[in-house]
């Protein structure tokens, strides 16, 4: 039974939320420390009230006995000898204020001989009074100042001396009641004192208990965690957090083995991508190889040859071979701006043996930026659009235009063309598809299959502010401008 109640302790205590563990512990030491206090200042307190009590009284009691005597006595002296009248000195004002002192001296003190005395008092205090209605009865009728001298001399001052006396003996046992409150106060310290070491002990022994099992409770799930994520981060994403105590400790479980199965999917996902986007290279690079471009190049130089023009078949050959060796090149997939420019010069020379009659071309890329990097075959496709979509579709000759500039820390290069150019609604389909390739790319025409892959591997390269846009008026010409970050080849 004991053990059962143990272990449903524990289970409360090891599945609630760590700020409950920590209000709770908090609690369990506030408390019994709150309890303590309280009783210690509630003693103190009532000790305290006592001495006020005792002391407010024989100060009271001490105050009345000195002032009261020397001045009511001399106040009856000055009107025996005729140096002040009753109206003026008001004597049974004095008698009226020390029976108020009197009266709050029965009401206020705890030891019932001192009442005793302060009711005597309140007696002579009568005594004394009628005493001085017989002096003033006296002056009234006149010829009696040895009477009154008598009764000043024999009654009024034996009055007041035992009002004295007896003041000074209230004030003489209340002082010796402060004893008797100290020996209380000693007595009770020392229980207080032995209350408080046995609550001390068990609050020690209660917060060395907590300081073992809260800390335990939040670094036991932590070095756990810490092993799994150290798997994880080994590689092993079939590890997963099991049984755990603590609310916070189960929410972080369920939400790590939530991240370790989202990476596990996400890695999968990536893996995907890659090979997609590997596939999508190739398709790119075997687009760039188009065969028809080959097999149109060939019969134009066996025209050439056939018509002897044996110096143009060795400028289109050499241009031929330029143009494959690059295309063909293995490498990181970048490169230098110099490069670009000859493999799409490269294909231009080509071109123009075939489309003499309709193709002119200007390459203008200032050769401070021939070792900026650009990824490969980045101009080709965007020429060849240029020619089969812009300028064959137009009546008459067409200049088909390369330039680059540096802008601040990005290089700006412009493929522009006089051909056709696009109508607002296929231009604003093209700008649709190059900002959501991804929502889109269903759509894709093939008038715009290069730009979407040139675009694609610019922003895969250098980020998201980077890639290609286009200004087209439908009869007049297109212009893509290709942006890129300032990047030198280090090579």
């Amino acid at each position: 039974m004991k053990n059962r109640l143990l272990h449903r302790i524990r289970d409360y205590f090891g599945d609630l939320k760590l700020n409950r563990k920590i209000q709770l512990s908090l609690i369990l030491i506030i408390v019994p420390l709150f309890g303590l206090f309280a009783v210690l200042f509630f003693n103190i307190y009532g000790f305290n009230q006592s001495y006020d009590h005792i002391i407010a009284n024989a100060s009271e009691a001490g105050r009345f006995s000195i002032k009261f005597k020397e001045e009511f006595d001399y106040k009856i002296y000055l009107l025996i000898a005729g140096h002040s009248s009753f109206s003026a000195e008001n004597p049974y004002k004095n008698i009226d204020q020390a029976r108020e002192i009197a009266s709050d001296l029965i009401n206020n003190t705890s030891m019932e001989d001192n009442k005793r005395r302060a009711e005597s008092i309140m007696k002579l205090l009568n005594n004394l009074e009628k005493y001085v209605k017989n002096i003033e009865q006296n002056k009234v009728e006149g010829g009696h100042y040895d009477d009154n001298f008598q009764i000043w001399e024999s009654d009024v001052q034996t009055v007041t001396a035992l009002i004295q006396s007896t003041m000074l003996e209230y004030v003489y046992y209340e002082t010796k009641g402060m004893s008797q409150v100290r020996e209380q106060v000693s007595q009770s310290l020392e229980r207080i004192t032995l209350f408080s070491i046995i609550v001390f002990a068990l609050l020690t022994i209660l917060a060395l208990l907590l300081s073992v099992v809260i800390p335990n409770s939040i670094a036991k799930p932590i070095q756990y965690f810490s092993s799994v994520t150290n798997q994880v981060a080994m590689g092993d994403l079939s590890v997963r957090v099991h049984s755990v105590r603590g609310a916070e400790v189960k929410k972080l479980a369920v939400s790590l083995n939530t991240m370790i199965e989202k990476t596990e999917d996400l890695l999968a996902a990536v893996q995907k991508d890659q090979t997609s986007l590997r596939e999508a290279e190739l398709e790119l690079l075997q687009a760039q190889i188009n065969p028809h471009f080959l097999y149109n190049t060939l019969d134009t130089i066996i025209w050439l040859a056939e018509a002897g023009k044996q110096g143009e078949v060795v400028e289109i050959v050499g241009s031929l071979s330029d143009f494959f060796r690059t295309s063909l090149n293995h490498g990181n997939g970048m490169f230098m701006l110099r490069e670009e420019e000859k493999h799409v010069h490269s294909y231009l020379q080509i071109q123009q043996v075939r489309y003499r009659d309709i193709l002119d071309y200007q390459i203008n890329i200032p050769e401070e930026l021939g070792e900026v990097v650009i990824p490969k075959i980045t101009l080709q496709p965007l020429v060849e659009n240029a020619l089969y979509h812009g300028i064959k579709n137009r009546r008459g000759r067409g200049m088909i235009h390369i330039c680059a500039e540096a802008k601040d820390n990005d290089v700006s290069i412009v493929v522009e063309d006089n051909g056709i150019g696009m109508t607002a609604e296929r231009l604003a389909e093209v700008t649709a598809q190059l900002k959501a390739p991804e929502a889109s790319g269903a759509k894709q025409k093939h008038d715009s299959y290069g730009l979407f892959n040139v675009n694609e591997r610019i922003k895969l390269k250098f980020g998201d502010k980077y890639g290609i846009s286009i200004a087209s008026t439908y009869g007049e010409g297109t212009q893509i401008r290709i942006l890129i970050p300032f990047q030198r080849s280090e090579s």
